[in-house]
Order: structure tokens, then C-alpha cells, then sequence
């Protein structure tokens, strides 16, 4: 295999040091790997390299996120391999993410894991902060064990059934490993999830004094996501509610923590106007990605087309504005005019929509670096090669601070949400409902699925359901796609609920707006229309590894 088949003992790990090197020591100093595991700083490198291979910008392949290869978002430029997957020439052959080099992560975390020995660091470290130093390293290996299980999920949910590695394996082995089934790989993760819970602080500033860090919150928080992937249809087709009641108890356990709130939309640091940059403030932040050096590719994938520097990128569909419901909490609908002529405004300015939309999505009319964004037909951000073709543009995360001049540029730190409140309570609901309906409650799950899914709404001022049944369901669905747009969710939980064939799907809309005077009026139009093969409701193996190691299989139907 590509990647595990590199997975031995000697490894090259450490991006800062020149050259391969054993476990990240020096070898050229003479270092022997007992020293090289004695010293806090060494320790902590290494600990620190594992952390690299978390993922950044919410699922990018090259500069297009996996919500472009979904019913939310349309790329602009179709040149990028985002559209393997929307035209179908997806294949084992040609790739779309870089999933696979997850296992570089895998292998990483079991040589430390193998390697790793407090006794060995009581011997060596003898300085004025030896005690402090003692107690940050007896939790390396329940950071590395969480970063294990999270690689271990982003594979699992990519491709099902895959090896589960817990060791470091010899390179005449590594070819001849065979697949767990799902199942199991994510048993191996809830039970990794919970033993680590327990040894890692809650605060990630009150025990290391520095942010970033694995905590209780983030353990549990991949438990129940783990969880609710295994409840669903595409890993539970026999509808198994034991299934969905893990998944509702693991939610709740973080619930459970009080140590996490949802804000107004209108105060939390998530939706800042400073972008990714303050979700660090967030009372509702549970684990992120940092991205320490200051940036500003973020804004140039995604500026809109005519501002100063930008190239294109990720632009909202007709179909996700349409998921964001009038103030009222009424849903929009092309068929009443009235909804159509106040599409995001009404005739005094006021804003008539779901008060997250205008905080995920530039719409025309919108200012933006002071200047208001004109999408309409003829429109200065619609003229140009790469402008969008949804009349859309990206306003998440984006960091109007950023400058894209050459001459004076401005570049700023951002930091990518792997764990948020808001998703823990929009995966109790759905959980409990699959479970138990929307208004029962158990002993060790005491909030209704509808208390769950108001709490989210309630942060947007919006109001709260009434609705039963399939219609309930929809509910919780269509309040996950929009709370959590372009934050890597709607590309697996379209496969984990099956829907990615059908055609409300498959079909992209976007907007023709036409200016008269001052007036705009505006046709839902047919953008483009999305492959589907049942086959892509898993990834397939790369085919290269399925050569070395037939064992492996590949995935059904590629």
C-alpha cells in the first residue's frame, strides 16, 4: 500500500528536520531513540507532527471544498478535480481528495504510541518545570490516541470497510493486511473516544496553557459523531435503533459536560466579521484546526470575481438559499411572488430571511469591502472568467481584514472548526428522533429531540418547530444544511442518508437576476445537473493499493 506500506519502525516523521529521520531525532547527533523519547521538547514535536494531518479549509481538493461536489455549492472554475465527482469520471484512477494520506497520521500516532515511556522522561528531564513537564506528557498518548481514532473515522467514512492498524507493521507485512468492517472500526473508535475522555482535561487552557489541544470535549465529540454515521442508513440499512441510541447517548454526553454554549449568531465570535480568524473566541468552538501563519488564500479562493486579487471559488447554490426560511420561520417558495420580489430585502433594506443566510452567503445587494456585490446580469462581479454562474458568493469564514492588494496586502491567521456545539445538539436531535420521536426523553437522555433542534434555532432568532413525523425529520435535516454550510458535512451526510441520487439532489440551481432601474427580478435557473452511481456512496480504494495488496478489495461497483 502507497502510504501503509511505508509503515515501519524507522519512519521520517518531523516536517522541521532535513532528511529521514528515526521518530524525529537527529540520527547525525548520535542520539539513541531512548534520549530522543526522554526530552519534553522532542516528545512534543512529535506529539506535534501528529496533529499536521488534521484537515484544513473543511475538505479542500486544491482549491474547491467537498460542499462543490454537492446540492450547496458550485465551483467556478471546471478545471479542478472537484468535477471527477459532479460529471462522473470519478474512478480508482483518478482521485479526488487526499483521504488516503490519512494513514501517514495512522502510522505516525502507533510508532509514538510503541515508543512512548514516562519512565524513560523521569530519568532524563531535570529542569525547574520538571513536574509541569511530567504532567503534559502523561497525556501525549491519550492526545495521540484521539488523533488516531479521528484518521481512523475520516477513512472510514470515506471508504467503509478498512484496515484497522493499532500497530506499526514491517514492510514485508503491510501488503497482506486485510479490512474491518465498519462496524468495528467505529466500536474501536467510540471505545478509544471514551477511555481518553476520561485523562484529557476539559479546558485546553487550563492544562497546557496553550490552545489547539485535544480535550474531553473533542473525544467525546468524535464519539458521537462516529456514532451517528454508524446509525444511519448507509451503515444501517436494517434500521437497528440500538444504533441510534448510542449515537443519542454519546451526544448527550457532551451536552452533559455543560462546558459548551450556542450564542446569537448576532455575538458569536464564529460569525465574526473577522472570519475564521476569531472562532477561537467562540463559546460553542469544541476542536479546531490552527493555522498559525498568517494567510490570505482563503479570501482569494473564494473573494468574489472583480474585487482586488481574487480568482473564483466556492459559490452557494439557488438550492441552499432557498433551505434558509423567511424571518417568520415560513419556507421560501418560488411559487409566492411576494417572497420572490423581497428575496433577501424587503422594500425598506430590512433583511427577510434567516438571519445565518446573510452570514454564510454573499447575495446581490450585499456590501461587501464597501462596495455592494452586484451578481445581477451585467453586474460588475458577474462579467468576468471564474465569476459565479449561481449569482452567489461566499461570505463564510471569509475575513474582510484580508487584502488581496500586491502593494499593501494584509494577511491573517485562520483557523478551521473541526468540532462545534451546534453540530453536537443537530446530532442529538437527529439521533433521538430516529430513536425515540421528537418529544419523548429517556433516563439518560432527558432533552427531547425538538428542545435539541430549537436550541439551535433559537441562536438564530428563529422560530421554533411544530411540525411531527417525516415532516420533523426534514426539519432536523434542512437545520444541519444550514447551520453547518461549508463546514465538510453535506457531502457525507447526503451518502449517510442515501438521498445523493435523488433528483431535488442531482439538479443545481442558481439565480438570473435582471436589473430594471433600481428594480431586480429574479428566475430560479438550471446550473447543472449531478452524476450519481450508487457506487459513490463510498469512495474507492486507489488502485495502485488494491494492485500491491489484493486483499484489500475493491469498494462495489468501481
Amino acid at each position: 500500500m502507497r502510504s501503509i506500506k511505508i509503515y515501519i519502525t524507522v519512519v521520517c516523521m518531523l516536517v522541521s528536520l532535513n532528511g529521514c529521520d528515526y521518530l524525529g531525532y537527529d540520527e547525525t547527533a548520535g542520539k539513541t531513540k531512548e534520549e530522543a523519547y526522554a526530552y519534553f521538547d522532542n516528545m512534543n514535536q512529535l506529539v506535534s507532527y501528529v496533529y499536521t494531518f488534521l484537515p484544513v479549509d473543511f475538505g479542500r481538493v486544491n482549491d474547491a471544498m467537498m460542499e462543490s461536489a454537492t446540492d450547496n455549492s458550485v465551483y467556478t472554475w471546471e478545471n479542478n478535480s472537484i468535477y471527477y465527482i459532479n460529471n462522473g469520471t470519478w474512478s480508482s484512477l483518478r482521485l479526488v481528495d487526499g483521504g488516503w494520506n490519512f494513514w501517514d497520521g495512522i502510522r505516525s500516532a502507533n510508532s509514538f504510541l510503541e515508543n512512548f515511556d514516562p519512565e524513560v522522561l523521569k530519568r532524563f528531564e531535570y529542569n525547574e518545570n520538571y513536574d509541569e513537564m511530567i504532567g503534559k506528557s502523561s497525556k501525549f498518548p491519550y492526545e495521540v490516541r484521539f488523533l488516531r481514532a479521528f484518521y481512523l473515522f475520516e477513512l472510514a467514512k470515506r471508504y467503509g470497510d478498512i484496515p484497522l492498524l493499532t500497530r506499526t507493521y514491517e514492510q514485508d507485512e503491510i501488503n497482506s493486511v486485510k479490512k474491518t468492517s465498519f462496524a468495528e472500526v467505529i466500536d474501536f473508535i467510540a471505545n478509544e473516544c471514551t477511555e481518553v475522555a476520561a485523562e484529557l482535561p476539559v479546558n485546553q487552557n487550563d492544562f497546557w496553557k496553550e490552545t489547539g489541544r485535544v480535550t474531553r470535549g473533542a473525544a467525546l465529540a468524535l464519539k458521537s459523531r462516529a456514532l451517528l454515521y454508524a446509525a444511519s442508513e448507509l451503515h444501517n440499512p436494517g434500521k437497528d435503533l440500538t444504533k441510534w441510541e448510542k449515537a443519542a447517548k454519546a451526544a448527550y454526553e457532551v451536552m452533559e459536560m455543560n462546558v459548551y454554549e450556542l450564542p446569537k449568531v448576532t455575538v458569536d465570535p464564529l460569525y465574526s466579521n473577522l472570519g475564521g480568524n476569531k472562532v477561537l473566541e467562540s463559546k460553542q468552538l469544541i476542536f479546531e484546526r490552527r493555522n498559525a501563519t498568517k494567510e490570505s488564500s482563503f479570501e482569494a479562493r473564494n473573494q468574489p470575481m472583480g474585487y482586488e486579487g481574487a480568482t473564483g471559488g466556492n459559490t452557494p447554490t439557488q438550492n441552499l438559499v432557498d433551505a434558509y426560511e423567511l424571518k417568520d420561520g415560513t419556507p421560501f417558495s418560488w411559487d409566492n411572488t411576494s417572497h420572490i420580489t423581497n428575496m433577501y430585502y424587503d422594500a425598506s433594506g430590512e433583511q427577510t430571511r434567516d438571519p445565518r443566510l446573510y452570514y454564510n452567503v454573499l447575495t446581490n445587494g450585499t456590501t461587501w469591502l464597501k462596495q455592494k456585490v452586484e451578481t445581477y446580469e451585467g453586474g460588475k462581479h458577474k462579467i468576468l472568467d471564474g465569476s459565479t454562474p449561481t449569482g452567489y458568493y461566499l461570505r463564510k469564514y471569509m475575513n474582510p481584514s484580508v487584502s488581496l492588494d500586491p502593494v499593501r496586502p494584509n494577511k491573517l491567521e485562520h483557523h478551521y472548526i473541526l468540532f462545534r456545539y451546534a453540530e453536537i445538539l443537530l446530532n442529538y436531535a437527529e439521533a433521538m428522533n430516529e430513536w425515540k420521536g421528537p418529544d419523548a426523553t429517556e433516563d439518560q437522555c432527558t432533552v427531547t429531540a425538538r428542545a435539541a433542534l430549537n436550541m439551535v434555532r433559537d441562536c438564530a432568532t428563529m422560530k421554533h418547530v411544530d411540525e411531527t413525523g417525516e415532516a420533523f425529520t426534514e426539519k432536523v435535516r434542512n437545520e444541519r444544511r444550514i447551520e453547518l454550510a461549508f463546514e465538510g458535512h453535506r457531502f457525507y451526510d447526503i451518502r449517510r442518508w442515501k438521498i445523493a441520487g435523488k433528483e431535488e439532489v442531482r439538479n443545481i440551481y442558481g439565480v438570473k437576476i435582471t436589473k430594471a432601474g433600481d428594480s431586480f427580478s429574479y428566475e430560479r435557473v438550471l446550473v447543472n445537473k449531478l452524476f450519481w452511481d450508487d457506487k459513490m456512496y463510498l469512495f474507492p480504494y486507489p488502485q495502485n493499493e488494491v494492485y500491491m495488496n489484493p486483499d484489500l478489495g475493491q469498494n462495489p461497483g468501481w
